[in-house]
C-alpha cells in the first residue's frame, strides 16, 4: 500500500521544467560574454543536484515569504493576503531591492489586465445586447402569432370575421 507522505511532498515541489527554464534564462541574461554556451551552442547544462538545490531554495523562499505576508495580513485583521502584504513582506525579510521591480511588474500586469477586462466587458455587453434583441424579436413573433390566432377565433361559421 502506498504511503501518503510522498504524495504530499510531490505536491509541494516546484515543476522541474519551470525551474530549469527560469535558471537557464537567468543565466543567459546575466552572462555578459558568450561563456554561457558550450561548443555546440547549447546553453549551460544544469546538474540534477543543482536543479534540486534551486527548486528547494525557491520552495523555502516562497514558504517564508508567504508566512511573513500572512503575518502582515493578520496584523491588519484581514484574512486575504494582497499584493501590498507581499511587498511589505519582501521588505521585512530584507530584500528591499526587489520591491521596485516588483511594483513595476505589478503595475504592468494590472494595466494589461484592465485592458483585458475592458475588452471582456465590451464583448459581454455585446452578447447581452444580442440576447435582448433576439428575445424581443421572439416576443414580437409570438405576439403576431397570437393576434393571428385571435382573428381566426373571431371568425364566425361563415368564415367571415366578426367586426
Amino acid at each position: 500500500m502506498a504511503s501518503k507522505v510522498p504524495m504530499a511532498v510531490a505536491v509541494e515541489e516546484l515543476p522541474k521544467a519551470i525551474v530549469r527554464r527560469v535558471v537557464k534564462d537567468k543565466l543567459s541574461n546575466q552572462s555578459t560574454n558568450d561563456q554561457s554556451t558550450n561548443e555546440q551552442g547549447d546553453s549551460v547544462a544544469i546538474h540534477k543536484d543543482a536543479l534540486l538545490a534551486f527548486s528547494e531554495s525557491a520552495r523555502i523562499f516562497i514558504h517564508y515569504l508567504s508566512a511573513t505576508a500572512n503575518d502582515i495580513c493578520k496584523e491588519s485583521k484581514r484574512q486575504t493576503i494582497n499584493a501590498d502584504d507581499v511587498l511589505k513582506a519582501i521588505e521585512e525579510i530584507e530584500f528591499p531591492e526587489f520591491v521596485g521591480p516588483l511594483k513595476a511588474s505589478l503595475d504592468d500586469f494590472r494595466w494589461k489586465n484592465a485592458g483585458k477586462k475592458a475588452g471582456a466587458a465590451k464583448a459581454n455587453e455585446t452578447k447581452k445586447r444580442k440576447v435582448v434583441e433576439k428575445h424581443s424579436e421572439q416576443t414580437e413573433n409570438e405576439e403576431d402569432a397570437g393576434e393571428d390566432m385571435d382573428e381566426e377565433a373571431n371568425e364566425d361559421e361563415n368564415g367571415t370575421p366578426d367586426d
